[in-house]
C-alpha cells in the first residue's frame, strides 16, 4: 500500500487544533513526544483533560486515579460525586444542541435550553411512572431527537439504560432484555425509511418485553398491550428536575458486544466512560465549540452514546438524519446542516463512490471525516477526502469496552488513507507475535490503566475475558482485545482484522459462533464455519461460510439464498453473506477447535 500522505496539515490548522493547545501548554513541539508524555504521566494528562473538557463535579475527586486494587481495577475520579449528563449542558442556552431532519421535511434545530427542558420532562415522566434510581430502562429506537433525550434523561435520573440497536431481530432483542431486565422499554410503532415502514413495536411485543412507551410516527393505528402507553401520555409537563448525583463508577449504560461465544457481552459504561469518548473527540476528531457533528449510528452501538457525549460535552451540535445515510437526502442534509465533522463506516463510502450520489453537494464546511467499524479501502478513503475538497480522514478503532479508540489519527499529522497515525492520547498498547515477543505485526494488547476501560461485565467474568492467561510486557499487565495490527516502516498502523472468532460486518461486531448457531439450524447444513475475508485492495470484511452438507435436493443457488435470508431474519439484516462453500469436513485442531485461519488462507 502507498505510504504517501494524501493530506498535510497547514500551520494554521495545527495551531488552531485542540492537540496543539495542550502541547503548547506543556511545552511540546513534537506530537510523538507529547503522546509519550501522555502515557508516562497519565494522572497529569487525564487531570488536565478533565479540566479542558469542563467536566462538572458535584464533589471533587481525592485522586484522579487509584490503582491500589491493581491496574485491572483502576478507580478514576476517586471519591468524586457527579452525573455526567450535567457536563452535557454547559453551552449557552440558545446554542444549537441538536439539528435533525426527517425524510422529506425541513431541517429543525433544538437549542440547549429546549433540549434540557425535554430531558427534564422525560426524567419526571420516569419518576411519575414509579421508577427509582438504579431501575433499568431499555431503548429500542432509531437515533432521533427523542431517543437522545430519553437516553440523557434516564442517566440524569440515575437509571441505567440498556441500548438495543433498531436493526435487531426479536431473538436478539429478547437476549438483551433477559440479561438486563429493564422495567420499561421505549420504542416506536415503526421505523420509516426510504418509503418503507419497518416494524419496531411489533418486535417488542413478540419478545414479551416489559411495559412499552411507544412513540407514534405512522398514521396507521396499532394495538397497545394492557400496560403500554403512548409517548404523549408518558411525557411529564414538569420541565424542572434535580439531577441524581452518583459515584463515578455507577452504571449509566449497558451496551452489548459480541464475544467469541454465542452470548453477547453485557458491558457497563459508568460516569467516567464518556470522559474517554469526549477526550478522543476533543483531541483526535478535533471537535470544537459550536461545531456540528454527524455520525450515522444508533444508541445500540457504542458510537451512539459516543456521539451524544462527545458532541455535547465539547459544546457542539449533534446532527441527526432520519433517513438512510446512503441516500441523496443524507448528502443534502450534511450540506444544509453545515456539518463540520462527518463520521462514516467504510461500507457507506463504498456505496457513495459506486453511485456518485454525493458529488453534487457542497461539503466544504467539513473540517475532517472519521471512519470506524470496519477496515477501509485506501482508494475509497481518498475519494471521501475529495468530497469535501480534500479534508483528512481520522481513522478510529477501539471498542465498546474501551469507551473509545486505542489507535487513531490526528489533524496535526500527515494523513495517509486507511492508516492510523498514532496510539490514542492517554493510552498505550503493544503488538506481540505468536511467541509473545514484541513485533511490528501481531495481536494487540492494551496496557492498563486507561480512562474508559471496563472493569466488569454483567454476564461474564471480566478477568477471565480480558486478563486470564495474557502475557506481561516489561513487567506490565496486559489486557486482551482481539485485534491484529501491523506497524508500518513510517510508524503508522494498519488494521489486520481479528485474531479471535469475532468479525466486523457492516460496522457491527459479531462472533462466528453466533452466525454458525443460526446457520446450523438449516436442514441442508450439518455444521458450518463462518469467516471474515479481506477483499483484494483492502476494505470492509466479506462474510464467507464453509459448511458440511446434510443431503438435500436443493441447488447451490437456493442454499445461498436460504442462508442469506435466514441470517437477515434471525440475526441482523445488515449482515450480508458473500459466499457459501461446501466442504467435506471442517479443519480442526487436536482439541477439536475449528481452524478458521486455515479456512481463510484456503479461500484467499
Amino acid at each position: 500500500m502507498s505510504t504517501t500522505p494524501f493530506w498535510q496539515p497547514s500551520e494554521k490548522i495545527i495551531k488552531e487544533s485542540n492537540i496543539y493547545k495542550m502541547m503548547h501548554h506543556f511545552g511540546y513541539k513534537n506530537y510523538e513526544d507529547f503522546w509519550k508524555w501522555s502515557i508516562e504521566n497519565k494522572a497529569e494528562f487525564w487531570e488536565d483533560t478533565v479540566k479542558n473538557l469542563g467536566i462538572k463535579l458535584e464533589k471533587k475527586y481525592t485522586s484522579i486515579i487509584d490503582i491500589s486494587k491493581g491496574v485491572e481495577n483502576a478507580q478514576w475520579l476517586k471519591n468524586a460525586k457527579l452525573n455526567i449528563v450535567d457536563s452535557c449542558f454547559q453551552n449557552n442556552d440558545n446554542a444549537t444542541a441538536i439539528v435533525f431532519q426527517e425524510e422529506g421535511k425541513p431541517i429543525q434545530k433544538v437549542n440547549q435550553k429546549n433540549l434540557l427542558a425535554l430531558v427534564n420532562k422525560i426524567a419526571n415522566g420516569l419518576v411519575e411512572l414509579g421508577l427509582f434510581p438504579g431501575d433499568k430502562i431499555a431503548i429500542y429506537m432509531p437515533m432521533t431527537l427523542e431517543a437522545v433525550a430519553i437516553y440523557l434523561a434516564a442517566i440524569k435520573a440515575g437509571m441505567p439504560v440498556a441500548t438495543i440497536a433498531d436493526s435487531f431481530s426479536p431473538n436478539e432483542i429478547a437476549v438483551r432484555l433477559e440479561i438486563t431486565k429493564p422495567k420499561i422499554i421505549f420504542t416506536q410503532d415503526v421505523l420509516q425509511r426510504a418509503g418503507k415502514q419497518l416494524p419496531l413495536f411489533a418486535k417488542v411485543v413478540e419478545t414479551n418485553a416489559p411495559k412499552a412507551i411507544v412513540f407514534k410516527v405512522a398514521e396507521a393505528p396499532i394495538s397497545l398491550r394492557k400496560d403500554d402507553m403512548y409517548w404523549k401520555h408518558f411525557l411529564s409537563e414538569n420541565s424542572d428536575f434535580k439531577t441524581v448525583i452518583q459515584n463515578p463508577d455507577e452504571i449509566i449504560t449497558v451496551l452489548f458486544s459480541s464475544g467469541t461465544t454465542g452470548t453477547p457481552k453485557a458491558i457497563p459504561w459508568t460516569h467516567t466512560t464518556p470522559i474517554k469518548c469526549a477526550s478522543d473527540g476533543y483531541y483526535h476528531q478535533n471537535i470544537q465549540k459550536n461545531e456540528v457533528v454527524c455520525w450515522p449510528t444508533n444508541l445500540g452501538w457504542m458510537m451512539g452514546p459516543w456521539l451524544v457525549f462527545t458532541t455535547l460535552i465539547n459544546k457542539s451540535a449533534i446532527a441527526l438524519y432520519y433517513g438512510a445515510p446512503t441516500s441523496e437526502g443524507f448528502g443534502k442534509f450534511v450540506q444544509d446542516a453545515e456539518v463540520t465533522m462527518l463520521g462514516v463506516i467504510p461500507s457507506f463510502v463504498k456505496l457513495w463512490k459506486n453511485e456518485r450520489n454525493m458529488e453534487k453537494y457542497d461539503w466544504n464546511a467539513i473540517k475532517c471525516f472519521s471512519s470506524t467499524g470496519e477496515a477501509s479501502n485506501p482508494s475509497e478513503m481518498e475519494y471521501l477526502m475529495k468530497l469535501a475538497n480534500n479534508k483528512p480522514v481520522i481513522e478510529y478503532c477501539g471498542g465498546t469496552e474501551i469507551g473509545g479508540g486505542y489507535v487513531t489519527s490526528t489533524v496535526v499529522q500527515s494523513n495517509i488513507a486507511s492508516t492510523f497515525s498514532t496510539q490514542a492520547l492517554g493510552g498505550e498498547f503493544v503488538l506481540l507475535d505468536e511467541n509473545n515477543n514484541k513485533s511490528n505485526k501481531g495481536e494487540l494488547f492494551l496496557i492498563p490503566p486507561i480512562m474508559g476501560l471496563s472493569t466488569k461485565l454483567l454476564n461474564s467474568n471480566h478477568f477471565e475475558v480480558y486478563y486470564k492467561g495474557t502475557p506481561t510486557y516489561n513487567g506490565k499487565v496486559l489486557r486482551r482485545h482481539g485485534d491484529e495490527l501491523e506497524q508500518l516502516e513510517n510508524g503508522y498502523y494498519k488494521a489486520q482484522g481479528r485474531v479471535d472468532d469475532a468479525m466486523n460486518l457492516g460496522g457491527i461486531k459479531v462472533s462466528s459462533v453466533q452466525l454458525e448457531s443460526v446457520l446450523n439450524k438449516l436442514d441442508f447444513i450439518m455444521e458450518s464455519a463462518a469467516i471474515a475475508v479481506t477483499p483484494k485492495g483492502g476494505g470492509p470484511s466479506l462474510l464467507v461460510v464453509f459448511y458440511v452438507e446434510n443431503a438435500s435436493p436443493i441447488s447451490d443457488e437456493e442454499r445461498l439464498n436460504l442462508a442469506k435470508n435466514y441470517i437477515k431474519k434471525e440475526l441482523n439484516p445488515l449482515f450480508k453473506l458473500t459466499d457459501l462453500i461446501k466442504i467435506d469436513s471442517l479443519p480442526r485442531t487436536a482439541s477439536n477447535k475449528v481452524m478458521r485461519r486455515k479456512l481463510r488462507d484456503s479461500y484467499n
